[in-house]
């Protein structure tokens, strides 16, 4: 059967009896990602620690971001001519083995091939969720959708941080990636049913040799990526670089910078880098939120354990305090009823705020409730802003071109969480054998310069108002809430 269109099995709500199978296991699907993602970065502190990973740690995070990066990209033209299935079950695979590969890792180096592994696996389960949404789901209840499936992280926000820390602290941290396995399994086979009923659009917009060229010009912009992530870790070791080590680093960066540069832009739509209107400033805003937002959550936990000299457990509920925010923002979304682009705005402010004032409260005479509802609340503007820029992304992509449009989104979010976390690793890195790299100061300096990222967020959602009213007002494409 070839299902492509929205509401194409049955009328009804998310949860009406048609609806219901695919719902639930669409929100078991993002649990699982999301106790995948609590518990790593909860235990990941004590990871670096036992396999001698500190200078190494912003890649456990940055390096899973490049694997997402690349599955985005390759699923974004396989969802557009195959259908979401087969993006779904490799992605399912590759995610498993990377958690496996994890959880046996004897060096911080195999740690972080299995978290790239996993990375690529989750980019292809992703857009495979977001066709499967545009596909089934009608436009009026997608907002809902979007909103429960953030509301899927408020289980393993209260409950993934402290379990992961208890396991890592007085078991195995290799426990922490195993037991994430046989789940994420569990969620794909309850979502099958209804999946395997969903075919290729019926004209597609692109045929496979565009689609191999674009997977192409992901590779590249993967390998970019990861060469200038690589090379930056390089000059920021601890011993230091120079001879010829460093010119083969300088060349290895100017490279893989070149390659990123000259195969984004045509990865994303037209204009997106210089804030065209639109769906561009969508797509661009989505990157720079997540590159502020997951630049800064990443080394929250590794500041309250070594500057607070917290135990793992305690000091994921930092981070449970962000999810349970998320939640709130994404439901907050669902009821906008005015110009929607207003929340990508607010998303934006919110999370300036919130860095300026992890900044200015880094102090250890700051109590720790104080950094818990902060972060709390830059949840909830990620929260707005995300579900938001995926409601519109999908008002705004034709049915042909629901893969093309969700992989550019999600390749903006992959892409902005690999830049956030593989610059803040590398300040880190930089700054941590200068007597400051286990006080507050580092962490205030990479706090306050992805403030200012978040603010480029906020001008990016103005972008994007004007060109909703602009639509609305024209009746041209999709008419927008």
């Amino acid at each position: 059967m070839n299902t492509s269109e929205p509401g194409a099995f049955a009328p009804g709500g998310p949860m009406s009896a048609a609806y219901r199978p695919l719902t639930i296991g669409l929100l078991a699907i993002i649990t699982c990602a999301a106790f995948e993602a609590m518990a790593v970065a909860t235990a990941m502190p004590l990871v670096a620690k036992d396999l001698g990973g500190l200078t190494s740690y912003g890649l456990a995070f940055s390096l899973f971001l490049t694997g997402s990066l690349l599955g985005t990209v390759i699923a974004g033209s396989w969802t557009d001519i195959k259908g979401p299935r087969p993006a779904l079950i490799v992605g399912l695979s590759l995610m498993v083995g990377g958690l496996l590969v994890a959880g046996a890792a004897g060096d911080f180096s195999i740690l972080t091939l299995g978290r790239a592994v996993s990375g690529l696996g989750a980019g292809l389960m992703i857009v495979a969720v977001y066709v499967i949404i545009g596909q089934v789901f009608p436009s009026v209840a997608q907002p809902t959708v979007f909103g429960w499936l953030a509301a899927a992280w408020v289980l393993p926000a209260l409950i993934g941080p402290y379990l992961s820390g208890l396991l890592a602290q007085y078991v195995s941290w290799r426990l922490v990636f195993v037991s994430v396995a046989p789940i994420v399994v569990l969620a794909v086979v309850l979502v099958w049913p209804k999946v395997k009923r969903l075919g290729a659009p019926e004209f597609p917009s692109m045929n496979p040799a565009q689609g191999r060229r674009r997977s192409v010009l992901g590779v590249f912009l993967a390998v970019g990526v990861f060469a200038a992530q690589w090379a930056a870790h390089g000059f920021a070791a601890p011993d230091g670089v120079d001879g010829p080590a460093a010119y083969l680093l300088a060349a290895l960066l100017l490279a893989g910078v070149a390659a990123a540069s000259l195969t984004l832009p045509r990865l994303l739509p037209k204009g997106s880098l210089r804030f065209a209107r639109g769906l561009p400033s969508i797509v661009l805003n989505r990157g720079l939120m997540t590159l502020a937002f997951f630049g800064a959550e990443a080394f929250i936990p590794l500041m309250l354990v070594d500057v607070r000299g917290l135990d793992a457990s305690t000091a994921g509920l930092a981070l449970t305090g962000a999810a349970i925010g998320w939640s709130a923002g994404s439901f907050t979304q669902a009821r906008f009823r005015f110009e929607r682009a207003w929340l990508l705005v607010s998303g934006g402010a919110l999370l300036t705020m919130t860095m300026t004032a992890l900044a200015l409260l880094a102090s250890p005479a700051v109590p720790v409730w104080v950094l818990v509802v902060v972060w709390a609340v830059s949840g909830y503007g990620m929260g707005m802003g995300m579900s938001t820029s995926s409601v519109l992304t999908l008002k705004l992509s034709p049915s042909a071109e629901r893969g093309r449009n969700s992989s550019s989104l999600q390749l903006s979010d992959m892409l902005g969480g690999v830049v956030g976390t593989a610059g803040a690793g590398t300040v880190y890195a930089l700054l941590w054998d200068r007597n400051i790299g286990e006080s507050t100061g580092v962490f205030v300096v990479i706090w306050a310069s992805l403030a200012v990222f978040s603010m480029l967020a906020a001008v990016a959602g103005l972008r994007a108002r004007r060109h909703e009213t602009k639509t609305e007002d024209s009746k041209v494409g999709v008419a927008l809430p």
